[in-house]
């Protein structure tokens, strides 16, 4: 599927980041060398994309909704201290999510899973 320059831009700054971004943040860094674009383009555009599944929205309590390139099933830690979010793969999610789709005769297609704690960074810092 084609993109316009736009969507492009954004996804590619999506795909080429360690962080889970929020709308605000993908706006404030590409409009620096994109003066046309606009805060409703980025919405738009992220709701596309996660409406394609070229990305994920993650939404979690108490926080701006955050975008992920990442599409694997995981979990994801919530720093108490600096607020970021980071992804965690535990394997035995898996298993644990097929014996529970086993067991109780249904299929889970998708499952959301956040941790709060301190990160790898903030944990250091002390």
């Amino acid at each position: 599927m084609k993109f316009s320059k736009q969507r492009e831009l954004i996804l590619n700054y999506i795909l080429n980041s360690h962080e889970h971004l929020t709308a605000d943040t993908i706006y404030a860094d590409l409009k620096k060398d994109n003066p046309e674009l606009s805060l409703g383009t980025v919405y738009r555009n992220l709701t596309k994309l996660t409406e394609m599944g070229a990305i994920k929205k993650v939404s979690l309590p108490n926080q701006v909704d955050k975008f992920d390139k990442n599409l694997e099933p995981h979990a994801h830690l919530i720093c108490d201290e600096c607020g970021s979010v980071t992804d965690i793969d535990i394997p035995e999610v898996k298993s644990f999510i097929d014996k529970v789709s086993k067991d109780e005769d249904i299929l889970i297609n998708r499952y959301n899973i956040s941790f709060n704690g301190i990160c790898k960074k903030c944990k250091n810092k002390k």
